[in-house]
């Protein structure tokens, strides 16, 4: 994977997880996720 594409997948990643972040718990609830599954969901993000 080149740099380019890494830096890519990284600032994808940073910026879900960084939207999730700002979400109340209670519409976390409504997806379907906690804090927990955030990472998960951030790495799925960058496939």
């Amino acid at each position: 994977m080149g740099i380019a594409r890494t830096l890519r997948n990284w600032k994808t990643y940073r910026n879900t997880v960084d939207e999730l972040n700002r979400l109340s718990q209670r519409e976390l609830a409504d997806l379907g996720l906690s804090r927990a599954d955030i990472p998960a969901v951030a790495r799925r993000a960058v496939r």
